[in-house]
């Protein structure tokens, strides 16, 4: 019996598969190098033993890696732009006589050159769109040298070198706020195929809901189409129940590579929206000479429209899209997550209540998109022409091949509905010209290539105001309260926007927040802000230094002030009905090689979760406007000490999306709240508290109808006052399975915490243990500043004996014996 089953359909993760054959994900058995080898020779040619210098050394890793899993974030480097290489051994054993076997990136980074031995295969340029290369002939020409049996004893080495140096002809641009990643960040997989094949399915779908039909257009791209004649399809349509509802069948007579299969309507299909996600099955069938090549699509029926200086429209009904970001990127492995870490935060992101997705800034992995399609999130999926101006020739080409390539491959996916073209593209700096009639030449040729392509959905650009006449929809840049202007401002900003456009969506909004840190009157710097001159982000603005007063720069980066914030985006939204919807920027922080300074070096903090998934408070608000499960959450979860005057009263506010809520304090009852939208903040559901020096249990009850949820936190109340940060003190507060976590604290010279201190610390560790760092989150960073006067990052203590250390300007050393 052949190694791999042979069947009708084998499908990578269950879904949408480009080729679905008999297929095996590679991800054990991999060697690693980082930087470059002399050669390909370098890679295969053997090693005798005690010879070590013929070879450089390899690690073993496991896919997906990245070359920048942990310097994306280092704070005492740049991250590492360059060559690297990866190699393993492959059992081959095709089933199919006269099959092909594939090599099927999923995608990785930058550029990439696949080797079988020493013969060069297949490259690519492009670090997120999916390609194959075809390795049959140079393994059948490799299993005819000796070496096949004497050196790799009847496997094929395979060699792979990934290149993200920069170049200027490539985008995304190296100016752009995120990673440009190295490495196989996604799967490979190794697949067979009968010689004749289906490589591509493209569904076409109209929903006539008056006719409460559907229209369904099926056409076909098959591999090797010369030896196509005679060969018979067979294709299934499968409603959401399992139950067929439609079948062809055909001859092919004439060779053809993409080729009109069949027309129908669908009666009273079961539409797709984000609260059902009714899914389709399209399975199409190839039988060629006894051996059959089977693909099979998920699809969905679904009528949107974005009206003409108007809302969004879902099937007939107004839909307020409320959107987030993702970034391709994660604690610990920066691009290289698994199918889990994705599925956990699509997952996240759906009981936030999100129906909307914008992928920032480049075609992201089919798990993405399978997922958005099954838990019924409509997505924005754009290339990465990213800021930087535009390029010749070669750089163009790249452009419209991605996008080509983005279109293809995600063409069946229900929740697309927008294709991005660019993203600030106003923003200059790799080239010496920067011409905005070339710029929109260029972007007219995208737009028109995107509607030949599919002319069912709509084009967009986010923040190119001298090109937003092109595409179908437009999201200038509105970030009220954060770069430019006040928070309140944002509703009148953003119908002077709608007023510009046709259609108006507004993507990216929100600003950074340093978790764990809170603030007692976090919108003090909302007084030094002119208000009036716009809140659209300019040049310098995201900088820390100079320019006009801004809460970017002069603002506490509290998680106080960015929920205050995001509580106002959110009423407001509720009360503008011209409003398509928006998409805060992002959903969880991600490294940047631009932003060095930040509280947690090279992190953009703008995410409503951390790197490693950890919630900010942030995340409870978006739950309390969009969740339909009733949910309630105190703020300061991770606010450990208050502070103020003896008997102050202090704000506590309570983030529910129920009808009501009763809070006690140590016991007591303070009384009722109902929930009203209108009343900021956190609509209406919160206490003035007096507050005495000690300590207090906090818990609400919350009633939706007969479902009842609680909430409970404990949390100190500090009286004395403190002077100015004079000695640091470390000590060990918790220690489980071998990772202690060890805290830091900003003491006056009267051994007070000081609440308000920021300072820079940095941890350093000697002995037997390790740090957990250069994770790109508040507890997980050597280099972090201060929350409220302290910070935290663990250690695995490894069996041994350690001695801790943080240092900071001004300060003197602190010490830590881990024992």
């Amino acid at each position: 019996m052949k190694k791999y089953l042979l069947c009708a359909l084998v499908f990578l993760m269950g879904t949408n598969a480009i080729l679905a054959q008999t297929s095996q994900r590679l991800i054990n058995n991999w060697e690693y190098v980082k930087g470059d080898l002399g050669g390909i020779w370098e890679a295969v040619r053997p090693v005798k033993e005690g010879n070590p210098e013929a070879s450089p050394v390899w690690t073993k890793v496991s896919l997906p890696h990245c070359f920048n899993a942990l310097d994306a974030v280092d704070p005492d480097v740049n991250y590492y732009q360059g060559p690297g290489w990866y190699r393993t051994n492959l059992n081959v054993d095709n089933p199919y006589q006269t099959g092909r076997t594939l090599l099927h990136f999923e995608g990785a980074g930058q550029k990439t050159t696949v080797y079988i031995y020493n013969t060069k295969v297949a490259e690519h340029v492009g670090g997120y769109d999916e390609w194959t290369a075809d390795l049959t002939d140079a393994i059948e020409a490799f299993k005819k040298l000796p070496v096949f049996k004497s050196q790799f004893k009847g496997k094929i080495p395979l060699s792979i070198r990934c290149d993200n140096t920069r170049d200027l002809e490539m985008i995304p641009s190296n100016l752009s706020d995120f990673n440009v990643y190295g490495g196989l960040y996604r799967y490979v997989n190794l697949i067979y195929t009968p010689k004749l094949y289906v490589d591509k399915v493209f569904a076409e779908t109209h929903t006539d809901l008056k006719a409460k039909s559907a229209n369904l257009n099926v056409k076909i791209r098959l591999a090797d189409p010369a030896g196509s004649i005679g060969a018979t399809i067979n294709c299934e349509l499968i409603d959401p129940a399992g139950k067929s509802v439609y079948r062809y069948t055909t001859k092919i007579s004439a060779g053809a590579g993409d080729a009109q299969l069949f027309k129908t309507t669908i009666k009273a299909p079961k539409l797709w929206s984000p609260t059902t996600p009714a899914m389709y099955t399209l399975v199409t069938s190839l039988n060629n000479g006894g051996e059959t090549s089977v693909k099979k699509e998920k699809i969905g029926f679904r009528n949107f429209e974005f009206v003409k200086k108007g809302p969004f429209m879902l099937n007939g009904q107004r839909l307020l899209l409320q959107g987030t970001h993702r970034h391709e990127d994660h604690a610990g492995v920066a691009a290289a997550m698994t199918e889990d870490m994705i599925r956990t935060e699509m997952t996240m992101m759906k009981e936030m209540g999100v129906n909307f997705i914008r992928l920032g800034h480049y075609q992201q992995s089919r798990i993405v998109l399978d997922l958005c399609d099954s838990l019924g999130i409509m997505v924005w999926e754009e290339i990465p022409w990213c800021r930087g101006g535009l390029g010749g020739p070669i750089y163009q080409e790249q452009a419209k091949r991605m996008l080509v390539n983005m279109v293809e491959q995600h063409y069946n996916h229900p929740g697309v509905i927008i294709w991005g073209l660019g993203n600030e593209n106003d923003w200059p700096g790799d080239f010496p010209e920067f011409d905005q009639e070339k710029i929109r030449a260029f972007m007219k040729e995208l737009n028109d290539l995107s509607h030949k392509l599919d002319p069912g959905r709509m084009t967009a650009i986010r923040r190119c105001d001298f090109a937003r006449d092109i595409v179908d929809v437009y999201s200038p840049s509105i970030w009220a309260g954060w770069y430019r202007g006040n928070y309140t401002e944002y509703k009148a900003v953003s119908k002077e926007e709608f007023d510009k456009s046709d259609r108006f969506l507004h993507v990216e909004w929100g600003g950074d927040s340093h978790a764990r840190r809170h603030a007692e009157n976090p919108d003090n710097a909302l007084s030094l802000i002119k208000v009036g001159g716009g809140a659209d982000e300019r040049a310098g603005d995201a900088s820390l230094y100079g320019g006009a007063a801004r809460v970017s720069k002069d603002g506490d980066w509290s998680e106080s002030y960015i929920n205050n914030l995001i509580d106002w985006h959110l009423k407001e939204q509720e009360t503008m009905p011209w409003l398509s919807g928006s998409a805060f920027w992002p959903f969880k922080d991600f490294s940047t090689p631009i932003r060095p300074e930040n509280p947690v070096p090279y992190v953009n903090q703008k995410g409503v979760v951390e790197r490693d998934f950890t919630k900010k408070e942030s995340f409870y608000v978006f739950q309390s406007y969009w969740s339909k499960t009733p949910m309630a959450h105190i703020y300061g979860h991770s606010w450990p000490v208050r502070w103020g005057d003896e008997g102050a009263e202090r704000m506590v506010k309570v983030y529910s999306n129920c009808q009501e809520a009763e809070l006690f304090v140590n016991g007591k009852s303070y009384g009722i709240r109902k929930r009203n939208s209108q009343d900021f903040p956190a609509a209406g559901l919160r206490w003035q508290i007096p507050m005495f020096k000690g300590k207090y249990t906090i818990k609400v009850i919350a009633r939706s109808g007969k479902t009842v949820v609680t909430d409970e936190i404990t949390q100190e109340y500090q009286t004395e006052k403190w002077g100015k940060p004079a000695t640091l003190v470390l000590n060990k507060v918790s220690e489980e399975n071998g990772v202690a976590t060890i805290e830091v604290k900003a003491l006056d010279n009267k051994n007070i915490l000081c609440l308000d201190a920021i300072n820079l610390v940095e941890f350093m560790l000697t002995g037997d243990g390790k740090l957990i760092d250069n994770q790109g989150t508040s507890s997980g960073s050597r280099k972090v500043q201060l929350y409220n006067g302290r910070a935290i990052i663990k250690v695995m203590t490894q069996g041994g004996s350690s001695v801790a250390a943080v240092k900071s300007a001004g300060f003197k050393t602190a010490f830590l014996d881990l024992r």
